[in-house]
């Protein structure tokens, strides 16, 4: 491992540390505030921006995405994407700190796979193979386009099924993916920097709609569905936009499973909990109680 990648790691790590801990303090400062709604763009922010707490977790999440910028312009896509797959671990510790409740049996395998995963991805990186290519500006711009396609769809199913919150982060997560790969192409210079509006589009919508979410659901739920999907388009647009590579033979192996693990530990910690079991801080507020 060169001294460039392991900077890299370490900005990745740092950056998806102060990230998740910026997605607690914003949903508990989001969950107090009277309702927030799209068709009302500039009373929910001033809503937000006269939050102080709200405004400190998001001065924490733009200085996790500085260290993430600088961590992409030093490594691949993927490989800087899945150091902050293992995030949502972060967001369940916090999480569990501050309620005061124990993470749940489902939960704890969520972080152990999570752990397990990224540690199995560091054994690989002494084998990585480079940093892939430029990619087609057509694919590229394809692959956006989809992305905003899908989270249109699932804020429309969300809205019919009465899973607002569910469909806000993974929403939320379709255009923070947006941003984290317009991210990766911006840093590439030249013509590509003008990817710095879709950067700038994808984290603005995913923002808001993080906000939406927190107010209908629980942080691990809302900010776990979000850093899921943030992190699993971007690493397949790494791979199959970017034609990054994977390493060869069993090493090759073993980094698909460490994303398969990392991916997998996710799921089970974003996953909503079943009504029954769920705490007042997990359940969507109804519409009575946020008025």
């Amino acid at each position: 491992m060169n001294a460039q990648t392991a900077t890299a790691i370490g900005l990745a790590a740092a950056s998806t540390t102060l990230t998740n801990l910026a997605y607690q303090r914003q949903h508990d400062a989001a969950a107090a505030l009277p309702v927030l709604s799209m068709r009302r763009p500039l009373h929910s922010l001033h809503l937000l921006l006269t939050s102080r707490g709200w405004l400190l977790g998001f001065g924490m999440e733009t200085s996790g995405f500085l260290l993430y910028a600088a961590a992409l312009a030093l490594a691949s896509l993927a490989l800087v994407q899945s150091i902050a797959a293992g995030g949502i671990g972060v967001l369940a510790y916090v999480g569990e700190r501050v309620s005061g409740r124990r993470l749940k049996p489902r939960q704890i395998a969520g972080v152990s796979l999570s752990v397990l995963g990224l540690a199995a991805l560091g054994v690989t990186l002494a084998k990585s193979t480079g940093e892939g290519g430029k990619g087609s500006t057509v694919a590229i711009l394809l692959w956006l386009g989809g992305t905003a396609a899908l989270a249109g769809v699932t804020l429309a199913v969300g809205r019919r099924t009465g899973a607002n919150a569910v469909a806000e982060g993974v929403a939320g997560g379709l255009f923070f993916s947006i941003g984290d790969f317009s991210t990766k192409l911006a840093t590439q210079g030249g013509a590509r920097t003008a990817f710095v509006i879709t950067l700038i589009g994808g984290y603005t919508l995913g923002t808001a709609l993080l906000q939406l979410g927190y107010q209908r659901g629980g942080a691990l739920t809302v900010a776990g569905l979000a850093t899921l999907t943030t992190n699993a388009l971007p690493i397949a647009a790494g791979t199959i936009v970017l034609h990054e590579s994977i390493p060869p033979g069993a090493w090759g192996a073993l980094r698909i499973l460490a994303f398969a693990a990392v991916t997998a530990g996710a799921i089970l910690l974003a996953r909503p909990d079943p009504v029954r079991g769920e705490s007042p801080e997990d359940r969507p507020r109804s519409a009575s109680a946020r008025r």
